[in-house]
């Protein structure tokens, strides 16, 4: 008898949010599910590591246990001290809210499916493009179609799949599109304020301008309400600025 695949489930949104929970319902279906996520919310963490501070983990129920750390603690402490083997892939998600353009540089949802790739796990990350209540059902769905492709074909060295379901009457699973990357920065990002006391604090936020949502973009696949399908890759460097660069170093 085949065996059931392993799927390592995890997110930025806490142990308790329902994205996770609809994705690991829908997965239940295709294999075995272990989440292993944060014991609360901790959006926008990127690729952080606790490092000084010891990690505590607690097992809630069968195949579901917390991290007092980061998405990225969450991976590390899974596959080095909870599971019995690797996984054949990792699932991060499902978001609440997109993570499109520069937005995956800040993102925890990202994080873990980059660590997951560090560590030889096929990974995908999957969000629910709006800040909406949603019922995060079509973002299952596709999670659950797309996660038996990836593992019977992997994918590239360094690679991860960046996934964003939109929230429009015209997603379907069979409406997506191969993305890349689009455009968008935060307008007034810092927020000054004054404490009852009198003390100034800050709170960072702001409104997104769009600068990139042209064909071909994730944000333009969204825009169309098609689900986005990013390929990232880890290896971040400007091969084309080497030659540049060493040009005008040159005595």
């Amino acid at each position: 008898m085949r065996k059931r695949s392993l799927i390592l489930l995890t997110n930025d949104d806490g142990y308790e949010a329902r994205g996770l929970r609809t994705a690991r319902e829908h997965l239940s279906e295709i294999g075995q599910v272990v989440v292993v996520a944060p014991d609360k919310e901790r959006s926008a963490t990127s690729h952080s590591l606790t490092v000084h501070r010891p990690l505590r983990q607690h097992r809630v129920e069968k195949n579901l246990y917390i991290v007092d750390g980061t998405p990225t603690d969450c991976v590390m402490v899974a596959v080095h001290a909870i599971l019995r083997r690797k996984p054949d892939i990792l699932v991060s998600g499902i978001n609440h809210g997109p993570n499109v353009g520069d937005d995956v540089t800040y993102s925890g949802t990202i994080a873990a499916a980059m660590e997951g790739t560090l560590l030889g796990i096929p990974s995908i990350a999957v969000s629910q493009a709006n800040w909406i209540k949603s019922d995060f059902i079509l973002a299952a769905r596709f999670t659950a179609k797309i996660v038996p492709l990836v593992i019977e074909n992997s994918l590239p060295p360094e690679t991860l799949l960046n996934i964003n379901v939109p929230d429009s009457t015209k997603a379907d699973l069979g409406n997506y599109s191969l993305t890349r990357l689009g455009k968008r920065i935060f307008n007034d990002v810092i927020h000054e304020k004054l404490d009852p006391r009198g003390r100034k604090y800050f709170w960072i936020g702001g409104s997104p301008q769009i600068l990139s949502q042209g064909k071909g973009t994730d944000l333009g696949a969204l825009r169309k309400g098609l689900i986005s399908i990013t390929p990232l890759h880890l290896d971040l460097t400007n091969y084309k600025a080497l030659e540049e660069i060493s040009a005008w170093l040159r005595p």
